[in-house]
């Protein structure tokens, strides 16, 4: 059953009554202890990480065990295993019964591995052992302003070094899919995609937006352009989806060049992760295989007005930790989108933390 996506200003809505009750939270106990649950929460990240890497939250998915059934499943210590729960369950992840077994509840569930909307890969990224030393280095990104990936792997260009590591890039190509899942409800509520018969997916992974967009608009065809450890899996899941014979896998870089012939340009999460400098240029490359009048779509996190919290100043220090990338306000977008030969019409919100920031070739 298809989740139910919010109108984007009731979900903003709740996202500024979420900051007003964390602010009420924090002035309830003294600055140092908030500060320390703060800090602590790196821990939760990395127990969440842990119980998806031993498989609990799979071994937990036809129902509850008690804890010596759920160590031998997941081969591991049973009472490292208790304490391991313990913790989460103290943060409302997992729950244990009175009958002492542990089972999933509503937190837990996502964390499947074929969970509707896992964000399983996710954890398993941000937990890895290659992230945890690139966060390390920020304080040398800050100083610097500078990416420390490359340098780090001795790579040119910062995805580089997922080729050196096929085991986190696999990972990695999970994790942006699983962000693409949980995009393609709040997407297709917020934009239609009936007027382009030939739709580009620039940048697209395995292809799971290009997918959801397809079978929404059964009268487009779509072309799914990435580099090619990124398309490997996309013909199966075109088929699981019953849109491959309306898609086009194609390898390349968008440096090199984008495929011409669309009708919209559709670039997820991509410009965010190159400097200025190098957004432009892949923007031009689109804009050279564009018709005057084209549309070009980008999905991304843009930075509001307001000091809230928000999703997109987190992956903002990401960005600039993998490679000098940044997120960027709306007129940093209306200012690239026209250095590369395109004219802003119209910004987008979802539901969801990403923004839809549409532009035509001039």
């Amino acid at each position: 059953m298809p989740t139910r996506v919010p109108h984007p200003k009731m979900a903003h809505f709740v996202d500024r009554t979420r900051h007003r009750l964390t602010q009420l939270h924090q002035r309830t106990v003294p600055p140092y202890a908030a500060m320390m649950e703060f800090m602590v929460n790196a821990w939760t990240a990395q127990a969440i990480s842990t119980a998806v890497e031993l498989g609990i939250p799979d071994a937990l998915r036809d129902g509850p065990l008690q804890l010596d059934e759920l160590a031998t499943r997941v081969d591991a210590n049973p009472d490292a295993v208790r304490r391991l729960l313990r913790a989460l369950i103290g943060r409302g992840i997992f729950r244990q019964r009175a009958d002492g077994s542990y089972e999933l509840n509503s937190l837990a569930g996502p964390l499947r591995s074929d969970a509707p909307l896992s964000v399983a890969g996710i954890a398993r990224l941000l937990g890895s052992r290659q992230h945890r030393e690139h966060w390390s280095h920020l304080a040398d990104a800050v100083r610097t302003g500078r990416a420390v990936v490359p340098a780090l792997h001795g790579v040119e260009r910062p995805f580089d070094y997922l080729d050196q590591e096929p085991e986190l890039s696999e990972v990695f190509n999970r994790a942006m899919a699983e962000t693409s899942e949980m995009t393609v409800g709040p997407l297709l509520a917020a934009y239609r995609f009936d007027a382009y018969p030939t739709v580009v997916d620039v940048g697209g992974g395995v292809g799971q937006l290009l997918a959801a967009i397809l079978a929404a608009t059964p009268t487009s065809r779509g072309v799914l352009y990435d580099l090619r450890h990124a398309v490997a899996e996309a013909p199966e899941l075109m088929r699981q989806h019953q849109v491959a014979e309306r898609v086009r896998v194609t390898e390349g870089s968008f440096f090199d060049g984008v495929p011409a012939g669309g009708d919209i340009y559709v670039l997820k999460n991509v410009i965010h992760d190159w400097p200025d400098d190098k957004a432009v240029e892949i923007l031009r490359n689109v804009r050279a295989a564009a018709q005057v009048g084209t549309t070009i779509l980008l999905i991304e996190y843009v930075i509001p007005d307001h000091g809230r919290e928000f999703l997109g100043h987190w992956t903002d220090l990401e960005m600039l930790l993998m490679q000098a990338g940044r997120e960027r306000t709306i007129a940093e977008h209306r200012a690239l989108l026209g250095d590369a030969g395109f004219e802003m019409t119209r910004l987008l919100a979802t539901a969801s933390p990403l923004s839809l920031v549409e532009a035509r070739a001039v």
